[in-house]
């Protein structure tokens, strides 16, 4: 018995795929558009008008079966329709606004959510650390920041950090390396001449800082000496760095203008609470119908001025709507008045003068507190010595 010979089966061959239609690529969906100022305006409008007609945004909406969403679906309530009214804070998911009832609630006052600095910042006095050593007398702002800066200036016994605010109580303490740096710091004393502006240049006048050189340093004689302070300094070009003028003295005045780089100095004469007096001579004409006008008496003025004039130029008149302090002036010839100011206002006495019919022909500032201008010469310039003070 012999067998049946196998039979090779072959399985069918599979057919090709067919090949697939190419989609277009699905690009992601991009911002919305933004909607322009007049739609959102137009929105707006719309929704102000149905609450005054008594029909709140969405009342016209036709009520939904909650029960055939399932038992997953959560109610929707007024708290996730529309934007609320203008005027009205908006309201967290928390708090669901009432029905609509055909009037619209009243908007609700905003909160101040701003700290309020005068008892944050200052419950038990404190200013800058900066302001309270130029109120002790230790230096200027500019000095304490650049001494806070490098370390010398101590709080409490730790080191001071820039802008730190600092109670009444607190022991600011200066190192050494400060004091070093301030007693090379030097004030000026110059004879201003006419021509020159007291602080930047300007309308092509030159600064009278620029005056300040080897070549015009005053080298008094023996009589001069005897009657000035020791001083013993000599010039050198760091001593013309960061020199401030204390106090105006216009283009057209000469006199005593003091420069410093002391910022001690510049606070006790310029300060706010500075009450350091300053003396003038000032030659006046009398011009009751101005300079150019008709009846100017340029000699013998003081028989024409009216004694109730200078009342008035001892108190009683006001500059910039604001009343000056009295001042004391009184004739130290007929065509010379003596001031003695205890503030600067700009131009102060020549203003002062125009008020009353006077017309000021020169003006010179010869003291300032217990400085005197002296024999020191026009353009000229001294130390101030370490005798002396203001």
């Amino acid at each position: 018995m012999t067998d049946k010979p196998k039979t090779l089966q072959l399985k069918p061959r599979s057919a090709p795929a067919k090949p697939t239609a190419l989609r277009a690529p699905v690009r992601p969906k991009g911002p919305a558009r933004a909607r322009s100022q007049s739609e959102v305006q137009a929105e707006r409008a719309a929704r102000d008008a149905a609450w005054a007609a008594g029909k709140p945004p969405g009342a016209d909406r036709p009520a939904r079966d909650d029960a055939s969403r399932g038992p997953a679906a959560r109610p929707r309530t007024d708290a996730y329709r529309s934007d609320p009214p203008r005027g009205e804070a908006p309201r967290g998911r928390a708090s669901a606004r009432p029905e609509p009832s055909g009037q619209r609630p009243p908007p609700r006052a905003p909160r101040d959510t701003r700290p309020d600095l005068a008892r944050v910042g200052n419950v038990r006095g404190e200013v800058r650390l900066n302001k309270r050593m130029a109120d002790l007398g230790l230096c200027s702002r500019r000095e304490a920041d650049e001494w806070i800066a490098r370390g010398w200036v101590l709080v409490n016994g730790a080191p001071a950090v820039m802008g730190m605010p600092v109670p009444p109580d607190a022991n600011v303490e200066v190192l050494p390396q400060a004091r070093h740096q301030q007693a090379g710091q030097v004030t000026i004393l110059l004879h201003k001449p006419m021509g020159y502006v007291s602080g930047q240049p300007e309308d092509g006048h030159e600064a009278a800082a620029t005056l300040i050189g080897a070549q015009s340093q005053w080298r008094p004689n023996a009589q001069d000496r005897a009657r000035l302070p020791a001083d013993g300094r000599r010039f050198a070009p760091e001593h013309t760095r960061g020199l401030a003028p204390c106090g105006r003295l216009d283009i057209d005045s000469v006199g005593l203008l003091v420069l410093t780089q002391d910022g001690r100095i510049a606070r006790q004469l310029i300060g706010e609470a500075s009450g350091i007096d300053k003396e003038y001579l000032v030659r006046v004409q009398w011009a009751p119908n101005g300079p150019q006008g008709a009846g100017v008496v340029a000699q013998n003025v003081q028989a024409v001025f009216p004694p109730e004039k200078l009342a008035l130029l001892r108190h009683g008149l006001s500059l910039d709507d604001q009343p000056l302090k009295p001042a004391q002036v009184e004739w130290m010839n007929p065509e010379q008045l003596r001031f003695v100011l205890t503030e600067g206002k700009k131009r102060q006495i020549r203003r002062m003068c125009e008020q009353v019919g006077l017309h000021v022909v020169g003006l010179k500032r010869i003291r300032i507190g217990k400085v005197v201008l002296g024999n020191l010469p026009v353009g000229q310039w001294r130390y101030l010595g370490a005798d002396e003070s203001f």
